[in-house]
């Protein structure tokens, strides 16, 4: 620790230097006086000290856009694959036999869609390291899609002291903003796809997502996905997907994970109240409409009563924001253009006249989402959770 802080004030004693050497026109651009700036700049490395230490995808599958996994209706009905801790096999990046995939029941989150959590996780991945790039190649902007048509646009705003950092500081600060950058990216992307998927999307092109969009364990699934990727992402003794595996594990264990039996018999308890049907036929009565807008954190949906839970009480989970990128002066922002054919309703809602075609996810998801749940209530009578 102690030759940590040496040589960080070696870079800092190094920096202030070259300050001296800068040209007016440099100077102007920062508004630190030597003293203050100098202390920035340490807080910068002390916070990105560790970031570096873990294992990000290889080069290879940095290029790989992450698999499709199929999710599941978390009811007792025909197709659904209940699953326990032991079931859940080693999680992989690349497509896997061995990987299972299904719904879990746990005592302080309910049930939680594996397929949610495993997508998340490997969008978070790969996001991160295209943050990443980005960064180091110091670009102003970047686009990414997901499995939907949708172009998802992130401009960059750099501090001015990110010029003259080193190539070693550089790399630590980005590994650390992309990590978490990556993780509002990949969650923000599956609110879209819930977002979407209310309006009608198809993702099969014949079938609509609706009867599932917003059902009730997906929001908690996503978000918990997303923290997972980021156990991994900062994990420096395992490769990923050890990892991934490792932590999912620890995570679902700390949520008090059932077995299987227990996470049918919990979604047998909510029949002819949460949903009603089977097979090709379910209807989801119960919608978890909480992303997070209200409080910065997702209730998940406990199922009531459930003997093998007596006295457990729920786990709020945060959602992911850009908040922290004010620590390291930069700031990102993130915008959506839809090119689904469900656009135009959703546009509509935040541009009732007419004009820009994107959605920037910080101020349009919130109107979005009051429509959509009053919609619920008012049209469908769902028992809706906010």
């Amino acid at each position: 620790m102690m030759m940590t802080i040496i040589l960080i004030f070696r870079e800092i004693f190094v920096f202030a230097n070259l300050r001296v050497n800068l040209n007016k026109k440099v100077m102007y651009y920062f508004p630190f006086k030597k003293t203050g700036f100098a202390m920035f700049l340490c807080l910068i490395v002390l916070f990105a000290g560790d970031a570096s230490e873990g294992k990000v995808l290889s080069s290879k599958k940095a290029k790989i856009t992450p698999q499709a996994r199929l999710a599941s209706y978390p009811t007792a009905t025909v197709g659904t694959n209940f699953l326990g801790l032991e079931d859940l096999g080693p999680h992989s990046y690349k497509p896997n036999i061995s990987e299972k995939n299904g719904i879990v029941y746990t005592c302080k989150a309910g049930h939680i869609d594996i397929a949610h959590v495993r997508k998340l996780i490997d969008w978070t991945a790969f996001l991160t390291s295209k943050t990443y790039d980005n960064l180091i190649k110091n670009k102003a902007a970047f686009t990414f899609t997901t499995a939907k048509p949708s172009v998802y646009h992130a401009s960059i705003t750099y501090p001015p002291y990110w010029k003259v950092l080193s190539k070693q500081q550089k790399e630590k600060v980005a590994r650390d903003i992309s990590i978490r950058v990556a993780q509002y990216l990949a969650y923000t992307s599956s609110i879209w796809h819930e977002i979407l998927t209310w309006f009608g999307y198809k993702s099969l092109k014949v079938y609509s997502d609706f009867p599932s969009a917003f059902s009730w364990e997906d929001t908690y699934s996503n978000v918990f996905g997303s923290h997972i990727a980021v156990m991994a992402l900062r994990d420096s003794e395992h490769e990923f997907d050890k990892a991934v595996s490792l932590a999912l594990a620890r995570e679902l264990e700390a949520l008090g994970i059932q077995p299987s039996s227990v996470a049918r018999h919990a979604a047998e308890q909510v029949r002819g109240q949460w949903f009603t049907g089977d097979l090709f036929f379910v209807t989801i009565n119960r919608r978890n409409f909480d992303i997070g807008l209200n409080d910065g954190s997702i209730t998940p949906s406990i199922v009531p009563s459930l003997a093998e839970c007596k006295g457990a009480q729920a786990i709020k989970h945060p959602v992911p924001n850009l908040d922290f990128l004010s620590e390291y002066g930069f700031s990102i922002r993130v915008e959506i253009k839809p090119k689904e054919w469900e656009k135009d309703k959703i546009l509509k809602i935040v541009f009732p006249k007419g004009g820009t075609n994107r959605i920037d996810p910080s101020i349009h998801f919130a109107p979005i989402m009051d429509y959509i749940k009053k919609e619920a209530v008012t049209k469908y009578g769902y028992d809706a959770v906010e």
